[in-house]
């Protein structure tokens, strides 16, 4: 039966109500009809699950549950953005979902025919769609299919609905992917996805992200020209917002964060464009700061191990800058093969595909929500009470004598007891330079900057501590801007984030990132920082996680 709405030049009348007549176009896993309710005597759309005559009986049958299940999912959900669903029927033991009739085209149509939209349309679209998805998620639903091509804009209202539940999971079901078939649209499917791991709302999220920046600029800015390319953009490669999502882009970014831990939420990204539209200036995100295993007493970090999903990535090329893993890229590593399987593309060719990029190489690593980025004072600099910038450090020799080697540190580290009162875990061929009552660890030509402070307790804590120095931020380093100050926690000890960008010591520099812990324990105030260049924010992250959950006083 061809994709028509008549049959033998007949009108085709399903249910013995609904008249088919036009189709308008096509669902996640059917055609879209225009159709007539000649009971109630209104237009509604009606999607037909269209059946591959090459599948086998039990194929059809796990379609048609898939398009029950859709309609199921929907028709329990009421919300202004998202389609209504009339009815379920079926004719000749074909399933046919019946919904509210949208007047108007969807969002992908709309960005083919007028190009993109501005930040405030942007924002408006934004907060329609996670008002949607949070009806969604308390219902239990995930979309997992969002994109434009699955948003309807009523011509008349310019009403955003979100439609195409199609490969939606009601919590507690099993979903196709979970047997081993790629489901969802990879450009705006988020990595943990990709990985296999059973997913949440934060997924979504990430989707609505990169929903957001092709309706500012016209594309994903995941879109590639194979699927081994696009699955590499997801997993590994720099995400790079586009520039029209400048006005909003604490949201863009902090939706596209990869880990879903640290992604931005829902009501607080509905908060964030609010305040968008309200003011007209971009907003400013609060610095999320997720305790891992630094915030847990006791605790020690094991060397990673490399299992056979990194194995088989580091026999494709996949590794650290110094030929061995990052803890977290290798990570990375294992999703991103984790994937390839799960859709059918060699890991080796994909990770080769570039010349060999992998995993935890500065080149292909995405920075996080917010941009950070400290440095070390130069000797003869005043007393401060946390990190400050007059010039660039010293050049000495490193002082073998003042750290030694111990165990106990990730694949690619090497774990340090330094004569300064403290051991961490630091990459391997990074180098000791004593800065005063400062320490760093300095990767080759002093790229990465890890930098360690111990001092006496000072009033207000570390929260009023680096308060002040952010406070200061401008006097200290030049260029200095998207400071934030966040209060929280270190091992059950009173601790503040500090993160920041400046421009560095010089233009050949070029602008930097740092991220600033500052904790009380034991009597004693500790600081712990990583400064890098912007374009390797995500490198400097993994170290600074691995020095703070790694620094034990001795």
């Amino acid at each position: 039966m061809g994709l028509m709405g008549t049959e033998g030049g007949h009108v085709r009348v399903i249910a013995g109500r609904y008249r088919l007549q036009e189709r308008i176009g096509r669902g996640g896993m059917g055609v879209v009809w225009r159709a007539t309710d000649e009971l109630l005597g209104r237009q509604v759309a009606v999607k037909e699950l269209v059946l591959d005559a090459s599948l086998s009986t039990e194929e059809a049958r796990l379609q048609r549950e898939r398009t029950l299940r859709e309609a199921r999912a929907v028709a329990q959900l009421r919300h202004p953005h998202i389609i209504v669903v009339h009815d379920v029927v079926e004719h000749e033991e074909r399933p046919y979902i019946v919904m509210e009739l949208i007047d108007g085209g969807s969002l992908a149509e709309r960005l083919a025919d007028r190009g993109p939209v501005d930040a405030r349309e942007a924002a408006r679209i934004g907060i329609a769609l996670l008002g949607a998805l949070r009806r969604a998620h308390e219902s239990g639903v995930l979309h997992r299919d969002l994109k434009p091509a699955n948003v309807l804009m009523e011509a008349e209202t310019d009403r955003v609905v979100l439609t195409d539940f199609g490969i939606a999971q009601v919590e507690g079901a099993t979903t196709l992917t979970e047997s081993g078939s790629f489901v969802g649209s990879p450009e705006y499917t988020a990595p943990e996805r990709m990985s296999g791991v059973r997913t949440g709302p934060e997924s979504d999220l990430w989707s609505l992200g990169a929903l957001l920046c092709a309706v500012l600029s016209g594309e994903s800015p995941f879109r590639r020209d194979s699927l081994g390319g696009i699955l590499h953009a997801v997993v590994v490669d720099e995400i790079r917002p586009p520039a029209q999502a400048q006005p909003i882009l604490p949201v863009v970014r902090g939706l596209l964060e990869r880990d879903p831990g640290r992604r931005l939420d829902g009501a607080e990204a509905e908060r964030l464009l609010r305040e968008f539209l309200e003011t007209g200036r971009t907003p400013r995100a609060p610095v999320a700061y997720t305790p891992t295993q630094r915030d847990m007493p006791r605790r020690v970090v094991p060397p990673v191990p490399w299992d056979g999903r990194e194995a088989a990535a580091r026999q494709a090329g996949a590794g650290s800058p110094a030929g061995k893993p990052s803890a977290r890229g290798a990570l990375v590593a294992a999703a991103l093969v984790a994937a390839m399987a799960g859709a059918g593309v060699s890991a080796a060719a994909l990770l080769l595909r570039d010349g060999g990029g992998a995993p935890g190489t500065p080149a292909s690593s995405s920075p996080p929500r917010t941009s950070v980025g400290t440095e070390p004072s130069g000797p003869g600099s005043p007393p401060a009470p946390t990190v400050t910038v007059t010039r660039p450090p010293s050049s000495g020799p490193a002082s073998p004598s003042a750290s030694a080697t111990v165990s106990g540190a990730p694949s690619g580290y090497r774990r340090m007891r330094d004569a300064g009162g403290f051991s961490l875990a630091v990459p391997e061929g990074f180098t000791r330079v004593p800065q005063g009552e400062r320490i760093f660890y300095m990767s080759p030509g002093r790229t990465f900057r890890i930098g360690i402070k111990v001092a006496e307790p000072e009033e207000g804590g570390p929260l009023a501590v680096m308060r002040r120095s952010a406070a200061d931020g401008p006097d200290n380093n030049p260029g200095y801007r998207d400071g934030r100050v966040v209060g929280t926690s270190h091992g059950g000890n009173p601790a503040a984030l500090w993160e920041f960008t400046w421009n560095g010591f010089s233009a050949a520099e070029g602008p930097r990132h740092t991220y600033d812990l500052c904790w009380e324990q034991g009597g004693r105030m500790y600081d712990v920082w990583v400064s890098a260049p912007v374009g390797k924010a995500r490198e400097a992250k993994e170290y600074f996680d691995v020095a703070v959950d790694t620094f034990v006083p001795s």
